[in-house]
């Protein structure tokens, strides 16, 4: 059965940093693209970071140079490495494989990682 476990989302003062994690099951991790994303308190979901299988990285424009994403194929394991934190990284992170290009979901969302930035 395919789910992802979400980790590492906590309460963090803006400038800090913090690193997420994603392990993935029921998926063929190395060979598929992955991605994060992040649901603020009251909007819609959106993308993040995505690399594909070959370690080719995209981010949004609103954490580019602030976050770097990353996967560990042996571990199946996603990162997100979160620098720089302002107020508007608030939001809950979820990880799922991904569509290369479109960057669009794959499976089910799993419970995700709160992360709140405070003043």
């Amino acid at each position: 059965q395919v789910h992802m476990a979400e980790s590492g989302g906590a309460l963090v003062q803006a400038g800090g940093s913090l690193n997420l994690s994603c392990t993935a099951y029921g998926i063929i991790f190395s060979i598929n693209a992955m991605a994060w994303y992040r649901q603020p308190p009251g909007k819609q979901r959106e993308f993040v970071a995505g690399i594909s299988s070959d370690g080719v990285r995209t981010y949004a424009d609103s954490v580019k140079g602030r976050f770097t994403v990353s996967r560990d194929n042996a571990k199946d394991t996603l990162h997100l490495q979160m620098n720089s934190l302002k107020l508007e990284d608030t939001a809950v992170y979820y990880c799922n494989q991904a569509q290369v290009r479109t960057w669009a979901r794959t499976f089910d969302w799993g419970p995700g990682t709160q992360v709140t930035v405070s003043s």
